[in-house]
């Protein structure tokens, strides 16, 4: 939201400087984004009249003038404008100065041969209009050597202030000026309302959607003239950016930020009976003001006419009614429209607009009214013309909740104790009605405000929240225990494990798309209010996040894209906390030893599953890799790791091609997903772990052969053999696989070492070769042979 300083003081009586508004503004929580001051750029800048105008002896289209700028000898100036003349009082550019339109600096130059002390100025140079066929031409009388600056009264400090979504009542100045009365920075100046009683029967207008927009008020003025707004009109709403059209036009958008109340002018001529506001029925269309047409869905809220659409109901008007120069009689529209219903079509339209901003927060229900009074008043004082009487549609819902508040609140909620009769005078200073017994009823320009605490909310930002002491949380005497959940510490193991496997952290958003979120089975949870249709679904999972967060890195230059997230998905049954890793990429670049570069895989994707269960604290020597890890993976190229058939403790492997190519990746992608809350915990023995021992003796290691069927999982022997005798077998792990004619069609062989531990004293020969016996017996269960 963006206002003058002089703009404020229309509705502020206040003495206060510049920065001790701008302090006071982000003290009551309306944050100072910015300030600009127009006059800062045309430092250097000066009215100055032209004495003579001679020809350019090297240039038929250049004049050599003398400029007298009211400070010591005139100045020779070149200057190529057609209007350039003897006589004439425009703006001079003395050397030093920058020019806005292009930032060059002036300074002594010779053109052509002749000197030149600066450049006399066009309006376009100076961003003050679009003429750029001569220079700019003041009044004769006009001072010489003013500050051009101080002479177009752009001395105005610019000051852009953040509004949040739940302060409505200061989408316009005079509720920022409001608050800051509030605060105690001078007196808010009443509102100036001179409602035009108007002759004859006013404008038909009526109501079919009361959901939609509850109240239509409306005004007819006849005989318009349809100029361009005043100066001091159009120089505020450059200020803030924007661009004046025609004093009808420019009317209702001072209206707008001035007051906060949208308005919208209609061209009589082009309107075809009464205007009714009604749903949009599927199918019509409207070409709107910004010269785009929309398409409509049933149910918007619309303003149409016996044969047309006309407006998509508070957010944009349509051009085949919109106002020009011939217009002579208009219909002044004051509506209300529901803030809910507004920002549903806004969404659905991808639309946006000054009155949208303000209608979807909620504008003032009662200032239907005087807004349309002021409107009007305003069109006849700037366009002339007679005015008929208001015609009522509907009625605003203007009641009000009122709650009763304890002043105690302040210091038991906000930390501050405040005198009850400050309380009730900032409440009162910002439009609250507060009763004897502590009955208070918000102003119909705060709807956000819903209860007690809302109440300390006010009270303590006005009083001032860098009143509030720090006063330390109470804590236990002695030292301090551990606070952290065994779920947090979970997650800081995963979190250093994961960085520490060389995985760099990204957080991205908890809200996907629809699209995305059909990739991976569809979410369970839908916005009804998204912020974007780009963030409509609560993620079930972290890998389109990533999947994302790679593609962006990818086309931006980088080879090798190493991403963990720690996060939560959200799921029919509620959210789950999860571990997500997405390689893609190369994983090792292209050297003379291997040759090109080497993609991920998914023994990649199993290592780092396997890792950061470890790390974890997962029981990882009794872990199955098993199938079924879901449609968005790549069938067998994927698993799942599991403590028996139903505890899935991760989900591993490729990223199924369709599920890449949606997020545009080319090439395989690896991911893990890894779940920390399918972990079993660990048993709490209430006794210190006793101190690691060395095995006092050396472990034997023998090697075993065997055949088995080509379709025999790896970790299915390897699980076998381990548990053939616990009690001496410590480890055991595959270490070469052959297949060949020598092993037979559908056969394989898997060579495994087994390590054993002895204990008090060394393995007999008959104690390895029962041992040896158990293994070759586990593994027959499986149908392993011996390989001879």
């Amino acid at each position: 939201m963006k206002f003058t300083l002089s703009w404020l003081k229309d509705h502020l009586d206040t003495g206060a400087d510049l920065d001790i508004i701008l302090t006071t503004l982000t003290r009551i929580g309306l944050e100072v984004e910015g300030v600009e001051n127009p006059a800062e750029r045309l430092a250097g800048f000066r009215v100055a009249r032209v004495l003579t105008a001679e020809r350019h002896p090297q240039a038929d289209k250049l004049q050599v003038l003398s400029v007298e700028t009211g400070d010591g000898a005139p100045l020779q100036v070149v200057c190529g404008a057609p209007n350039a003349r003897a006589g004439l009082v425009g703006v001079l550019g003395t050397p030093g100065a920058v020019v806005p339109s292009n930032g060059m600096q002036l300074r002594v130059s010779a053109i052509r041969g002749v000197e030149s002390n600066g450049m006399m100025c066009s309006s376009r140079e100076l961003e003050l209009g679009d003429d750029h066929d001569g220079i700019i031409e003041l009044p004769a009388d006009t001072a010489i050597g003013t500050a051009f600056a101080d002479y177009a009264g752009l001395d105005d400090p610019v000051i852009d202030v953040s509004i949040t979504p739940n302060r409505q009542d200061c989408m316009g100045v005079r509720g920022i000026a409001r608050d800051l009365a509030a605060a105690g920075l001078g007196t808010l100046k009443p509102l100036s309302v001179d409602p035009v009683a108007g002759e004859g029967e006013g404008p038909s207008v009526s109501i079919e959607d009361e959901g939609g927009c509850p109240a239509f008020f409306a005004q007819n003025v006849s005989g318009v003239s349809n100029g361009t707004a005043p100066e001091w009109m159009q120089r505020r709403l450059k200020a803030i950016g924007q661009k004046p059209i025609s004093a009808l036009v420019d009317i209702t958008n001072y209206v707008m930020f001035d007051l906060g109340r949208p308005l919208h002018v209609y061209d009589r001529a082009k309107l075809s009976g009464g205007l009714v506001a009604r749903p949009a029925r599927a199918g019509e269309q409207v070409l709107a003001l910004n010269g785009k047409t929309y398409s409509l869905d049933a149910g918007m809220t619309v303003i149409a006419d016996d044969a047309h659409v006309h407006d998509i109901g508070g957010i944009m008007g349509g051009e085949e009614s919109g106002v020009s120069d011939a217009t002579t009689d208009v219909l002044i529209e004051c509506a209300y429209f529901t803030p809910e219903a507004i920002a549903r079509t806004g969404q659905r339209l991808n639309l946006t607009s000054d009155a949208r901003a303000r209608f979807e927060r909620g504008v003032d229900p009662a200032f239907l009214e005087d807004g349309l009074a002021i409107a009007t008043r305003m069109v006849m004082d700037l366009c002339g013309g007679r005015a008929s009487s208001v015609t009522h549609a509907g009625q605003p819902p203007v009641e009000m909740a009122r709650f009763a508040y304890d002043p105690s609140l302040a210091e038991t909620l906000g930390g501050l104790a405040i005198a009850p009769d400050r309380q009730r005078a900032i409440l009162m200073a910002l439009g609250f009605a507060v009763s004897d017994d502590w009955q208070v009823t918000p102003p119909t320009w705060r709807r956000d405000v819903d209860g007690p605490s809302d109440l300390v909310e006010e009270v303590i930002r006005i009083e001032g929240l860098d009143n509030v002491p720090s006063t330390p949380l109470p804590r236990a005497e002695g030292v301090a225990r551990p606070t952290a959940t065994p779920e947090q510490r979970t997650e800081r193991r995963l979190r250093r494990a994961a960085a520490a496997r060389g995985l760099n952290e990204a957080v991205t958003w908890s809200f996907i798309s629809e699209k995305h979120a059909a990739v991976f089975g569809g979410g369970a949870w839908t916005l009804a209010n998204p912020i974007s249709e780009d963030m409509k679904v609560m993620r079930p999972s972290l890998l389109p996040g990533l999947l994302a967060a790679a593609q962006r890195n990818l086309s931006r230059g980088a080879t090798s894209v190493r991403l963990f997230e720690i996060g939560r998905r959200y799921l029919a049954d509620g959210e789950r906390a999860t571990l997500a890793v997405l390689l893609a990429g190369e994983r090792s670049p292209r050297e003379w030893l291997g040759g090109k570069a080497q993609p991920f895989d998914a023994y990649d994707a199993k290592g780092e599953a396997l890792a950061l269960l470890e790390a974890a604290g997962a029981p990882v020597g009794n872990i199955s890799v098993m199938g079924e890890a879901g449609d968005a993976w790549h069938p067998g190229q994927s698993g799942t790791l599991r403590l028996g058939p139903k505890t899935v403790l991760a989900t591993f492997g490729m990223v199924h091609p369709l599920v890449a190519q949606a997020f545009d990746l080319s090439g395989p992608v690896a991911a893990v997903e890894l779940y920390p809350d399918a972990i079993p915990a660990r048993r709490a023995s209430g006794f210190m772990r006793p101190a690691f021992a060395p095995p006092a003796l050396q472990a034997v290691r023998r090697d075993f052969a065997f055949v088995v069927p080509v379709g025999l999982a790896a970790d299915q022997l390897v699980r076998a053999v381990r548990g053939a005798d616990k009690a001496a077998i410590v480890d055991a792990r595959v270490f070469d696989q052959f297949t060949g004619a020598s092993v037979g069609e559908g056969q394989k062989s898997l060579a495994v070492e087994v390590v054993m531990q002895p204990g008090e004293k060394s393995f007999t020969d008959a104690e390895l070769k029962a041992v040896a016996d158990k293994v070759v017996a586990a593994a027959g269960k499986l149908g392993a042979v011996l390989r001879g």
